[in-house]
C-alpha cells in the first residue's frame, strides 16, 4: 500500500489522483490551502500550507512513499511573479521536502506546452526540444520546473518522472469547458483558422490513472523501459477535429455551434495588440486574445503516446464518446456552474 502526497488535491486532476488512489487503498495526504470536505470523506488526510512556504512542503513530505506534484498556477495571463514562484520555487520546495525525508518516488504534472512554439505539432513524441519562443508565462515556468525535476532523478534517492496531459476534460472540470461556455454564451467565440485543424486532449479519470500507473512503474526504476528521468505525453491517443469537438461539447448544453471565423493571422494580431494594450494599462483581467490562445485554437497539436503505453502500461480506460456521454450527463445536473452560468 502506498502512502501518497497529493499537491493540488483540490483541483480537477489532484483530486482525481486522490480519489483514485483512495479507491484502490492507498494512504492519502494532501496539501491544501483550504478544508475541502469532499476529500475528507474519502479519508484524506489534509495538512495545511502553501507551496509558498517551504517548511509546510517539506513537512507535508515527512513519512511518504510517493508525492504527485499536481499544483500550479495555470492560466494564459498573469504576472510572471506568480508563475515563478508557484511553478518554479514551489516546484523545487516539493523536490526538497522529497530529499529532505527520503521520499523514494515523485511524479511531476507538467504540460505539452513545454515543447509549443507556436507551429502545428504533428504526432511529436518527447524527443521534441523545449520551446525556445514562450508565448505565455505558464509554459515557460512549467518547462523550467519539468527540467529541474528530471535533472534529480536517481533510482537510489528519488525517482522521478513528469506527465504531459493535454486538454483535461471531463465532469468537474471548472477550467477548459466551463471557459468554453461562457465565451459562447458572451457571443465571444470564433473559429481560428480553417478549422481543420487536430488536437489532442484527455479525460480526467486516464489522466489521473496515467499518474498512478507511473508511481507504481517507478518502484522499478532500474528496468531498461523504466520511466524514470523522462517525460511523457498523455492523451486520449486519438486526436480530434479541434472545432467539431468544440461545436459537440457546446451542443450538450444546447448553444449553437460556432460558424464566425477569424484568419489565423488576423487572431494573432489581435492577440498581440490586446497583450500590448493589457500590459501597459497594468491589467490583471484575461485579454479577449493572445498569441498563445490565437494559435493553440488554429494549430494542430497532437502526440504520439506509444512511450507512455510502452513504460507505463497507459492505456486510455475511457474513450472519447463514454467521456462526452458522461460531460453531458454532469453539465446537465442541477446547479452546475458550466451548464448554468459558464463560470470559471
Amino acid at each position: 500500500m502506498m502512502h501518497a502526497l497529493v499537491t493540488g488535491a483540490t483541483g480537477f486532476l489532484g483530486r482525481a489522483i486522490a480519489e483514485q488512489l483512495a479507491a484502490r487503498g492507498d494512504r492519502v495526504r494532501a496539501l491544501c490551502r483550504r478544508d475541502d470536505a469532499r476529500l475528507r470523506a474519502l479519508g484524506v488526510e489534509l495538512v495545511f500550507g502553501d507551496l509558498n512556504a517551504p517548511e509546510a512542503v517539506a513537512e507535508a513530505c515527512r513519512g511518504v512513499d510517493c508525492v504527485f506534484h499536481a499544483a500550479a498556477v495555470a492560466g494564459i495571463w498573469g504576472r510572471w511573479s506568480d508563475y515563478w514562484k508557484t511553478n518554479v520555487l514551489g516546484t523545487q520546495a516539493v523536490t526538497a521536502g522529497c530529499l529532505r525525508h527520503s521520499v523514494g518516488r515523485l511524479v511531476y504534472t507538467s504540460s505539452p506546452s513545454v515543447t509549443f512554439d507556436g507551429r502545428d505539432q504533428i504526432n511529436v513524441d518527447e524527443s521534441a526540444p523545449y520551446s525556445r519562443r514562450w508565448l505565455a508565462h505558464y509554459p515557460r515556468s512549467k518547462a523550467m520546473a519539468e527540467q529541474h525535476v528530471l535533472s534529480l532523478h536517481d533510482p537510489q534517492r528519488l525517482a522521478v518522472c513528469a506527465l504531459r496531459p493535454h486538454l483535461i476534460w471531463g465532469p468537474g472540470d471548472r477550467h477548459l469547458v466551463p471557459r468554453l461556455l461562457a465565451r459562447a454564451r458572451a457571443g465571444r467565440l470564433r473559429m481560428i483558422g480553417s478549422g481543420r485543424n487536430l488536437i489532442d486532449m484527455v479525460y480526467i479519470d486516464n489522466a489521473a490513472a496515467a499518474h498512478l500507473a507511473a508511481a507504481d512503474r517507478l518502484l522499478g526504476s532500474n528496468a531498461p523501459a523504466a520511466p524514470g528521468g523522462r517525460a511523457y505525453f498523455i492523451s486520449q491517443g486519438e486526436p480530434a477535429p479541434c472545432w467539431p469537438w468544440i461545436n459537440e461539447i457546446l451542443a450538450l448544453v444546447h448553444l449553437p455551434p460556432v460558424r464566425r471565423r477569424l484568419p489565423l493571422a488576423v487572431a494573432w494580431v489581435l492577440g498581440a495588440l490586446c497583450e500590448t494594450i493589457y500590459a501597459s494599462l497594468g491589467l490583471r483581467r484575461e485579454p479577449p486574445m493572445t498569441r498563445f490562445v490565437a494559435l493553440q485554437l488554429g494549430r494542430s497539436h497532437y502526440f504520439d503516446i506509444s512511450a507512455a503505453r510502452r513504460d507505463l502500461g497507459y492505456r486510455p480506460a475511457v474513450d472519447t464518446a463514454e467521456g462526452m456521454r458522461r460531460l453531458a450527463l454532469w453539465l446537465n445536473e442541477p446547479g452546475v456552474a458550466g451548464a448554468e452560468t459558464g463560470g470559471h
